[in-house]
């Protein structure tokens, strides 16, 4: 089956753009969910605000469900998802970092940091996760690469490198911008990286928690902007977004009662929760709990 559908494809492309590639990919990807997963033919695929949405099994990458998924968006703040992945991935939790007067005076979402401030770095990727601080993610990118713009550039590479090729950056915060975009498909790819590690899988699960800069003189209140962490669900977090340009965004990680984790991402959407309870029960429904009517926790 997966040959025809390569033979078919190559003969209708074969200009090799790395973009057709990662659509050849998907595809297959795709097709391989119905070798892993058996989903309840009765059950009708769910009906949902979202403009694109995307739910994958952690663990594998199998898609489960998908509708406009490598539509490019606007994403919102599900950027700082690579704004993160790319800090942890390259300095330490324990490093003190000045915070400018340009991240201070950043608009938008907040933590509320000082300019002069000396705040680790761990406290910044809180802020950044928890309560979706532009403010901190400006200063976690001038802190990584010494400017936003070279950051930008750091980010962008790194989209190549993941294959993440319907994703572009203009800034780490998600602000909205032109040419500032990815997919439901990308973003749930670059979560599933992101979430490897362990203290962003501990950050992203938090609903409210004080950080203090490094003197202790000053304190930060943060409260997360993921009102599934207190649903009857068992959310492990992931990331909001909401801007005007790209609506209501929103990517969760959820253990369903058989402990499965999935993936779920919804982008453009008038009600990302409801949106997203409507995913995750259907997928339990559809493929792990045929027999139940709801959710059982």
């Amino acid at each position: 089956m997966i040959e025809l559908i390569l033979s078919i494809i190559i003969s209708l492309n074969t200009s090799g753009e790395a973009n057709f590639l990662n659509q050849t990919e998907n595809i297959l990807h795709f097709t391989n969910t119905s070798e892993k997963f058996t989903k309840d033919e009765t059950m009708i695929s769910p009906i949902i605000s979202a403009k694109s949405a995307v739910v994958l099994d952690l663990e594998s990458g199998a898609v489960l469900f998908e509708q406009n998924s490598n539509e490019k968006m606007p994403i919102a703040s599900l950027t700082k998802l690579m704004t993160n992945y790319i800090v942890l991935k390259e300095n330490d939790l324990n490093e003190i970092v000045t915070v400018s007067s340009k991240a201070a005076n950043e608009q938008g979402s907040r933590m509320g940091i000082y300019s002069g401030e000396k705040i680790s770095l761990k406290n910044l990727v809180l802020g950044s996760l928890i309560n979706s601080g532009n403010d901190a993610s400006i200063a976690l990118a001038e802190h990584n690469a010494g400017s936003v713009s070279k950051f930008v550039e750091k980010m962008n590479l790194t989209a190549n490198d993941l294959s993440l090729y319907n994703t572009k950056f203009q800034n780490p915060t998600g602000i909205d911008q032109t040419d500032h975009y990815s997919s439901a498909m990308d973003i749930a790819n670059l979560a599933r990286k992101v979430y490897e590690n362990d203290f962003l899988k501990e950050a992203v699960k938090t609903k409210e928690i004080i950080v203090e800069n490094e003197t202790g003189k000053i304190r930060h209140r943060l409260i997360s902007t993921n009102d599934l962490l207190d649903s009857y669900l068992t959310v492990l977090g992931l990331k909001t977004g909401t801007t005007p340009m790209a609506g209501e965004c929103l990517s969760t990680i959820t253990e369903l009662p058989n402990k499965k984790l999935i993936l779920t991402v919804v982008l453009a959407s008038k009600n990302r929760f409801k949106d997203s309870k409507i995913l995750i029960d259907w997928i339990n429904r559809a493929y792990f709990a045929k027999n139940s009517q709801e959710l059982q926790y």
